[in-house]
């Protein structure tokens, strides 16, 4: 009976623990419902955060991390012991800082040292058999993490810049004479759509006329994808 009646005072005195950092009227009950969604949320962006800086897709990444540092904010109040996220915080700047300066090496160890740190939390926790790993696959199978505007606006320079001007009409100087429309005035046209750009650039372009054709520039269908995200973006404003 003494050693029921110490285990029920050591539960009893874990979920006020628990409690305690939470906001008024909430039940032990809802404080572990809301820490165990966050935990969740968080494991998703921590494999998503991967994935954008491995392939150098800095927005994304510095989107993820930016809802990471909110969650992880909003589970340290749930925690008994707020403190101990401290150095998963610390590990947060050095991800952040390896993206702002897009340095590939950099995010890999930082990355790996802020995943290491989240498995101390969660072994000083009390819940050790919580392992948090480097993903080896996407964590989605609906969601592109590769920069597809980056790629496209490469591809596009590459492929089409002999012809078109693709960015800058004052550092682009087309082989084509007259050169072939911009950018610019193609996306700005009131019959501008993704579908014809995309059937365009599989084409000959022959229906242009005997004078304007030019040879198909032979993209795939990754690669088409990539310069139409790049056409969408530009017609939606200027690119950063």
């Amino acid at each position: 009976m003494r050693l029921q009646a110490l285990f029920m005072a050591a539960i009893f005195a874990a979920v006020a623990a628990l409690s305690a950092g939470a906001p008024a009227g909430t039940t032990p009950v809802d404080v572990s419902a809301a820490l165990s969604d966050l935990m969740t949320r968080l494991q998703l962006q921590h494999a998503k955060l991967w994935f954008a800086g491995k392939l150098s897709n800095w927005s994304l990444a510095s989107y993820e991390i930016q809802h990471i540092e909110a969650n992880l904010e909003a589970a340290g109040k749930l925690m008994p012991a707020p403190l101990r996220i401290d150095p998963a915080k610390d590990q947060l700047r050095a991800v952040r800082q390896a993206i702002q300066q897009k340095n590939v090496p950099a995010f890999t160890k930082a990355y790996s040292a802020l995943t290491n740190e989240c498995n101390s939390c969660h072994r000083a926790g009390g819940y050790a058999s919580i392992t948090i790993q480097v993903p080896v696959r996407p964590p989605v199978t609906n969601q592109l993490f590769v920069d597809q505007v980056t790629e496209g606006r490469a591809l596009a320079h590459a492929s089409c810049g002999p012809c078109h001007i693709v960015e800058d009409a004052a550092k682009e100087s087309p082989a084509s004479r007259p050169p072939a429309p911009s950018f610019l005035e193609i996306v700005n046209r009131p019959s501008f759509s993704a579908d014809d750009i995309r059937q365009f650039l599989t084409s000959s372009h022959r229906r242009l006329g005997p004078d304007q054709a030019m040879p198909n520039p032979r993209l795939a269908e990754y690669q088409v994808d990539e310069i139409v995200a790049y056409l969408e973006t530009l017609r939606a404003g200027p690119l950063h």
